[in-house]
Order: C-alpha cells, then sequence, then structure tokens
C-alpha cells in the first residue's frame, strides 16, 4: 500500500491544500493521503482549535482521503516522530511526505530536518509565490541530487530516501494567511458598524 502522509496546521484548510492532497495522489499513484492535522506547531501560531481544524480539513478531504489527529493520539510533536511511529507500526506500507512548495522552502527550520529527508521520500507540489524559495532553499540545495525527475514520480514510494520529486501542474491560489486576513477585515469592519 501506498500511503501520502500530509501534515498541517489547516488553520483553515482549503482548496489549496485539497489541490496538493489530491495532486500527489494522482500524480504519485497514491492509495491513500491521510490529512495530519499538527496540535500544535512549534513554527507558526496557531489560534484555531485542533477540532476545529480537523473539521476544516473533514470539508476539503476528497475521496481516498482520510483526515486524523494521530499527531495527538501518539504524542508527536515533531514530523520526524511522527513519520517513524507510522513507519514502525506499518512497516509494509510505503510512506510518502507530502507538502506545499512552501513547506520545502521552510524546512530547514524543522527539527532535524536531514533526518527526515533521509527518513522518507518527499512529494512537493508547487505553489504559487513559493517557487524560487523554495527550489533554492536549504533543503532543495542540499539534497538536489536526491530529487527524481517529475516523470518519474510514481516510482517515488519506492525509492530510498533521502529521494524528492517536484509536482508542478495548474496551480492554486487559496492560502491560509489570506483566509484569515479577510476574516479579521470582516471581523474589524462588523465591530466598527456596532
Amino acid at each position: 500500500m501506498r500511503v501520502g502522509l500530509f501534515g498541517g496546521s489547516f488553520n483553515p484548510a482549503h482548496e489549496g491544500h485539497a489541490h496538493v492532497a489530491e495532486t500527489a495522489l494522482r500524480r504519485l499513484g497514491l492509495d491513500l493521503v491521510v490529512w495530519l492535522a499538527a496540535p500544535q506547531n512549534p513554527l507558526k501560531e496557531v489560534a484555531a482549535p485542533l477540532e476545529a481544524r480537523l473539521a476544516s480539513a473533514s470539508g476539503w478531504a476528497g475521496a481516498r482521503h482520510l483526515v486524523s489527529d494521530a499527531e495527538r493520539r501518539l504524542a508527536a510533536r515533531y514530523t520526524i516522530d511522527t513519520v517513524r511511529l507510522f513507519k514502525r507500526r506499518f512497516p509494509a506500507v510505503r510512506f510518502v511526505w507530502v507538502m506545499g512548495a512552501d513547506g520545502l522552502a521552510d524546512l530547514h527550520r524543522w527539527r532535524a530536518w536531514p533526518e527526515l529527508v533521509r527518513e522518507i521520500p518527499i512529494a512537493v507540489v508547487a505553489r504559487p509565490g513559493s517557487t524560487l524559495r523554495a527550489l533554492t532553499s536549504p533543503a532543495a540545495r542540499r539534497f538536489a541530487a536526491a530529487r527524481l525527475p517529475e516523470r518519474a514520480a510514481r516510482k517515488l514510494p519506492f525509492a530510498a530516501p533521502p529521494a524528492w520529486v517536484w509536482l508542478t501542474g495548474p496551480w492554486n491560489w487559496t492560502s491560509s494567511t489570506a483566509i484569515r486576513a479577510l476574516a479579521a477585515q470582516r471581523d474589524e469592519k462588523a465591530d466598527g458598524a456596532s
């Protein structure tokens, strides 16, 4: 079985997340994508409660997608811990870490990121505004030799890490930051009208 692990804050989940997950599912030939809603994110302030973010992700997850609070149940604080726990519990499954380009751009800030790249193949889905930053990031440069050509994407679940692939295609411009900014503007207008 080939399973994508798609971690994130999902604060809130949106069409862009669904686009990343579905692109990985189709292009890598995955059987399932598991959306792992992080209980906390050491690199971001996450104001919404986990239950709200899980509900938000569930609203966008498609067929052959599963939204999970496994990181909370496993008490995994960092991605490297989550990946190792999944691999230990399900040794016959071929796991791939799925992320948007913005994740690759910031990967060098993650706990034990070189070990993560050596632990699991990674699929990176192009996102608008992040391409240059992602492809010139410390992680992309350090593991440039481990990058598979896009035409080999279906081989990624079977590749020995370090291995990663950059997936291009139609872009989805939706972002959680923009959604939160619009919500804050609406709240400000509503407060000003009262």
